[in-house]
């Protein structure tokens, strides 16, 4: 039985609300031979919302798969897709923003969750305050604005006073004029909600590709679908002294649904240079 077949033909409910599926149904329907639909009735915004409204209590991995079961109870089938965004600072180019995209295909027939992930440097996530307009253009221009939305809000935090979707100048200089007016400054930000925000579309396809990669990949003893890397094991050996690295020395692999892993080198090397030993180098 191919990975494919353990998807063809079936219906599978993308949960969201933010226009994600305009580019995930194309990819899933054409790799996994699925139905991709949405769920109407599905309200994703109450698990946590980018603007602050609602606050995400859990990380992204249990927020995805809670969409999955939210949108498979509203819509009665038993395969579901969802995708879950972080923002922040860059773990790799600390002076950078970086978005990590998590996606999950949850499958209760077959008892699979497969999940795929992006990180990327390449995003417009940034805010500032503003109390002129020329301030307010300039860090439109760098957002991308309009192709790129926008919110407003009268200061950092509030969540009275935000207003999202801009991506009009003049509803962004009307909309600024207002708090101006009311409070002589107002803090703007990047939309990151998906329909209003290409560059993030443009991970979370990438994150859907590496998702459809590890489907494709079966477990060599259950036939499973999604093998894939669970973990790096660090602590490859200093070649002058012996003590264990950050240097990552192995992979583990394994399946979703029987356990079965299995240990691999990453490369041909036993030891690491003393450069990167925090104790030759520290």
């Amino acid at each position: 039985m191919k990975a494919r077949d353990f998807f063809a033909g079936r219906r599978l409910v993308i949960a969201t609300k933010h226009g994600k599926e305009t580019l995930i149904g194309p990819k899933v329907a054409s790799q996994l031979g699925v139905l991709p639909f949405v769920c109407l009735e599905l309200d994703t915004d109450l698990l946590g919302t980018f603007s602050g409204e609602v606050e995400r209590k859990e990380d992204p991995l249990a927020t995805a798969r809670k969409k999955c079961e939210l949108a498979m109870s509203y819509s009665g089938v038993d395969l579901a897709i969802a995708s879950e965004g972080s923002f922040g600072a860059h773990p790799t180019y600390y002076f950078l923003p970086g978005n990590e995209e998590l996606i999950m295909l949850l499958d209760k027939r077959h008892g699979l969750e497969i999940v795929g992930r992006k990180l990327s440097a390449e995003t417009n996530f940034s805010s500032r305050h503003c109390s002129r307009e020329a301030e307010l253009l300039e860090f439109a221009r760098e957002a991308n604005f309009p192709s790129h939305g926008l919110i407003l809000r009268e200061r950092r935090g509030a969540i009275d006073t935000v207003c999202k979707g801009i991506c009009e100048q003049q509803e962004l200089l009307a909309t600024f004029r207002m708090f101006l007016a009311r409070s002589g400054q107002a803090f703007v930000e990047t939309d990151m909600r998906a329909m209003y925000n290409p560059m993030r579309m443009k991970v979370i396809g990438e994150a859907t590709d590496e998702l459809l990669k590890r489907v494709q990949v079966q477990c060599e003893k259950c036939n499973s679908p999604g093998f894939g890397i669970r973990a790096v094991q660090p602590g490859m050996p200093c070649s002058l002294c012996g003590r264990p690295t950050r240097s990552p020395q192995a992979r583990v692999y394994g399946c979703v649904k029987c356990g079965f892993s299995k240990t691999e080198k990453i490369c041909d090397k036993d030891a690491e240079d003393p450069m990167y030993c925090d104790y030759c180098n520290p």
